[in-house]
């Protein structure tokens, strides 16, 4: 959402809440990444960053690209997801001038907060009344991301309705957002199920929302099921996410370096229903329309494809770095908060 659809009080309230949300999340993110996780988080915010510069279409003249919430809290956890979003937003809006900096607070309680938490709460319901297995991890993730997507459509509405800056009727905005965000939602469930079932299918140990779910192995001794003792655990180093990872990085660089010269050129949902419903009325230029990779292009590069594939690979890879070390700052600081509660306790005087 650009700057201008919401007024300043309520993008100035909205903004506290963002930010309450990402020292929440900062605090919860120390309990869910660990020495494999964390530069997987990193990767997370990289490849949503990619992948949602593929505007797919979705109805006559609309398009529709990936939120994410959904995708980064099944895959990191909840509180490390809404700092993913977070991250890919800061970036977008920093450096190419995609969502407005005053609107920064609602794009991230909505894109971010709202996805997260309502993707990750179905998520856990599904799968604990769905038989265990990755079928059900990745029937979960579709149901999940499907439904988080109109959650955010409805929670801008509630925004637009209590500070929008144009007189239109509320009931006709809802019935519009809601509406086309369902189709998006499907392609926002493909994309989720999809990735969370690749990575399931070759480290599930590094997903977080699967990581109660493994099936213990049985054997049948003297005609009955017995539960297979279990192994020891296998050091981290020997169990490199190395492979992964590059693996990620470079579908990332290829998605936002290439593949999104083909991506949808119509409107995405929302900007759809603020043309045909007069939101836009009193959008505002963005404060860094005259940064040198605006609308996600390379300034003075005449080549459009190109000048797009090289703000891809720019965005990628500032995501990676910007994600990165955010990421192994919490990591870091639950290690010396681990040591901190080993420490030895003084026995002097005793």
């Amino acid at each position: 959402m650009p700057d201008g659809f919401i007024n300043a009080p309520v993008s100035a309230a909205t903004g506290v809440v963002a930010a309450a949300a990402v020292a929440v999340s900062l605090r919860g993110a120390r309990r869910e990444l660990d020495e494999r996780t964390a530069p997987l988080a990193g990767l997370v915010a990289a490849f949503i960053f990619a992948v949602q510069m593929l505007n797919f279409p979705v109805a006559a003249g609309t398009s529709g690209h990936l939120l994410g919430g959904a995708l980064a809290a099944i895959l990191v956890g909840p509180y490390t997801g809404v700092l993913c979003i977070a991250v890919v937003l800061l970036m977008q809006g920093i450096l190419f001038a995609d969502g407005g900096l005053t609107a920064l607070g609602v794009n991230i309680t909505v894109m971010g907060v709202v996805t997260a938490v309502v993707a990750y709460a179905l998520f856990r319901a599904l799968v604990k009344i769905l038989p265990r297995g990755r079928r059900a991890i990745t029937v979960a993730s579709f149901v999940a991301a499907l439904l988080s997507v109109p959650a955010a459509a409805l929670a801008f509405t509630f925004l637009y309705w209590i500070g929008g800056t144009t007189d239109v009727s509320i009931g006709k905005v809802a019935t519009a957002m809601v509406g086309v965000h369902i189709l998006i939602g499907i392609g926002e469930a493909v994309i989720t199920a999809l990735t969370v079932g690749a990575v399931v299918a070759v480290r599930p140990d590094l997903v977080h929302g699967a990581r109660d779910l493994r099936q213990k192995l049985k054997l049948r001794v003297n005609g009955e099921l017995v539960d297979v003792p279990d192994a020891e655990p296998v050091p981290v180093a020997a169990r490199s996410h190395r492979k992964l990872w590059i693996t990620g990085l470079v579908s990332s660089l290829v998605l936002a370096g290439f593949v999104s010269f083909y991506a949808s050129a119509n409107p995405d949902g929302l900007e759809k229903v603020a043309a045909d419903k007069g939101i836009d009325a009193k959008a505002e230029e963005h404060a860094s329309a005259d940064s040198p990779l605006a609308d996600y292009g390379i300034e003075g590069l005449g080549n459009t494809r190109l000048s797009g594939g090289l703000a891809g690979v720019i965005g990628v890879g500032a995501t990676v770095v910007a994600g990165s070390a955010v990421f192994w700052s919490v990591r870091r600081r639950r290690g010396e908060e681990d040591e901190k509660s080993v420490s030895p306790v003084s026995t002097s005087g005793v």
